[in-house]
């Protein structure tokens, strides 16, 4: 990697600024599809992460492979979202449309506890590296829908997995608490925070142990759905030291237009933000260098 590009995975590595900027769920519609592209182009997305089971991945893959300058991975669904294999597959993860439920808690407590399950878990993990292969792309990264890769066995079975299709990174899903362009904590949050923490110290514990960089930070946990220009330009006022990651929902159309599932998601705002001149002078002042998950993966 470029020497003072930041050491992956190291909370407050120096006083470098690196900056990955994602776009999620690409491949979910036309209408994302279109602000990638868009996004890309205009030097401010670097990243996007691609839903191979989604309708509209065929056309994602075809744009992904005009802008070199973007850096694809894998966004893992494994709720709410299509799956890969048909239902005679994984009769006990998918609903009679082959769709993933959003109970992410009655699921993760089949994954630990169900043996028949976990194999249907893997074969789906592998499904969806083998439609990422397929599609000629360099594997840019691991991510998950809704960050279900924080459950310890799917994370487990991903990096085993992602292993063999050339995986060498993952995004942390940590938001650092107390900055300024993120909201003040009620005490209900204060307590999900303080449960979760260890979760995402085992996390980074465990990609540290396979080899895998991350991320310092993400911004876009707090206000998914409305990274709009105000909240990209509190970011870039205060970013911090290390990698950053940066991550949307843009589109050329807003909220259930996209998906049932995303209503009151600011789709077009995002777009417009990443589009804005104030935002892209705020990365230059930022002296961050841009880039994707591959930039901070350490040379052999």
């Amino acid at each position: 990697m470029p020497p003072d590009t930041p050491r992956a995975g190291a909370p407050g590595a120096g006083p470098q600024r690196f900056l990955i900027v994602t776009a999620d769920d690409f491949g979910l519609h036309p209408a994302v599809n279109e602000a990638v592209e868009a996004a890309s182009r205009a030097g401010t997305l670097t990243a996007a992460s691609l839903m191979v089971a989604a309708p509209a991945v065929a056309d994602a893959v075809r744009r992904a492979r005009v802008l070199p300058g973007l850096h694809v991975g894998l966004h893992l669904t494994l709720a709410d979202g299509a799956a890969m294999l048909p239902r005679r597959r994984i009769p006990d993860l998918v609903d009679a449309d082959g769709r993933f439920g959003s109970n992410m808690a009655a699921d993760g407590v089949k994954f630990f506890f169900r043996p028949g399950v976990r194999r249907q878990l893997g074969a789906e993990i592998r499904a969806q590296f083998e439609a990422f292969a397929r599609t000629g792309l360099a594997l840019d990264h691991l991510d998950a829908h809704k960050h279900f890769h924080l459950h310890p066995t799917l994370l487990g079975m991903a990096l085993a997995i992602g292993r063999e299709f050339g995986l060498r990174a993952v995004r942390l899903p940590l938001e650092p608490a107390g900055h300024p362009a993120l909201p003040p904590r009620a005490l209900a949050g204060k307590l999900g925070d303080a449960l979760l923490r260890p979760w995402i110290a085992r996390m980074r514990r465990r990609l540290q142990a396979a080899g895998m960089a991350c991320n310092d930070q993400v911004f876009g946990i707090s206000h998914s759905g409305r990274m709009d220009e105000s909240r990209l330009l509190a970011v870039l006022r205060a970013l911090p030291a290390g990698v950053t990651e940066i991550y949307l929902h843009p589109g050329t159309r807003s909220g259930d237009a996209i998906t049932a599932s995303m209503t009151g998601y600011r789709h077009e705002d995002e777009l417009a933000g990443l589009l804005s001149p104030r935002v892209r002078a705020a990365i230059a002042a930022s002296g961050a260098r841009l880039g994707g998950f591959s930039d901070i993966v350490p040379a052999p």
